[in-house]
């Protein structure tokens, strides 16, 4: 099933090119109380939304997707964890290219360590990018996007998949520089996900995906998720022995080579077998960002 927010905060089940409102179907959830418990409510409750999806779906209104404002498919994660350069194509290019990528993207995965990225920087699709530094580089970097389902700690890679709810297409949007990537991944609008979430009976082999990110049309990035580094279980495991996870959290998964800089004008076209497709406008930053700045 892929499950989406649209335009005003509409709950939404996207099928055959059309967008269902299943706003009703939040009904299910459990009333908020304070304080909230970590994570995202409706993804912690997937189950009965996916159950009330079903009774709605026959009278629910649609639109076509093309019609549709789509916002970030997880609402509240309690945080976005990156894998550092987690394709042998990618570690060529940063080594390569020292001027760019620094020092810092030298050493396995494990010697460098996952990085989180602020919740505040997560949008969806329709939102765009808002470049904050035109004077420095902006790169795009296309994820596979992992959204954790329950709660969980130190698990094995046997168990990683099953704490899954599903994917969607990631986009970790990347400011060039000294700073730690924390900080230069952090921006507002520079954490990407979408177009909408993809339950995981859904996909047969999350390890065996293409996946391509065009800009204006050219083409950039291309790849399979079976050419990771360190496969998506692992991840998982490894990231579960540092932090607990918790309902709605996310992981990108790592990019492959190709990464390179958008400007505002800029279109990015991101596709990932199995979950869709989607279009990320490139903007200036916004005029209260840039004053801030």
């Amino acid at each position: 099933m892929n499950i989406c927010w649209f335009d005003n905060h509409r709950l939404g089940v996207v099928e055959d090119g059309r967008v269902y409102d299943i706003t009703d179907a939040l009904a299910a959830l459990p009333p908020a109380r304070y304080p909230a418990p970590p994570g995202d409510l409706l993804v912690a409750h997937l189950p009965k939304i996916r159950s009330e999806a079903k009774r709605l779906l026959p009278s629910a209104a649609s639109r076509p997707v093309h019609d549709a404002c789509f916002l970030s498919p997880v609402a509240n994660p309690s945080k976005i964890i990156g894998v550092p350069v987690n394709y042998d194509d990618h570690v060529e290019e940063a080594r390569t290219d020292k001027a760019t990528f620094t020092d810092r993207y030298q050493g396995s995965i494990e010697q460098q360590g996952l990085f989180l990225k602020a919740t505040t920087s997560l949008v969806g699709a329709s939102h765009g990018v808002h470049v904050r530094f035109p004077e420095r580089l902006t790169h795009h970097e296309l994820e596979l996007g992992v959204i954790i389902g329950k709660q969980a700690a130190d698990v094995t890679e046997d168990e990683a998949l099953d704490v899954i709810a599903g994917y969607a297409i990631a986009l970790d949007m990347t400011v060039r520089g000294p700073e730690d990537r924390s900080m230069r991944k952090s921006v507002d609008s520079y954490s990407v996900l979408g177009p909408w979430l993809v339950t995981a009976d859904a996909i047969a082999d999350s390890q065996a995906l293409d996946m391509s990110l065009r800009v204006n049309g050219e083409l950039r990035q291309q790849t399979n998720t079976r050419q990771m580094i360190m496969p998506i279980r692992r991840q998982i495991a490894w990231a579960s022995r540092f932090y607990t996870l918790y309902p709605g959290d996310i992981i990108m998964t790592g990019t492959c080579a190709g990464v390179g800089p958008v400007v505002p004008g800029d279109t990015v076209q991101c596709s990932i077998q199995g979950i869709g497709a989607m279009e990320v406008a490139i903007y200036p930053a916004r005029a209260e960002s840039a004053k801030a700045a």
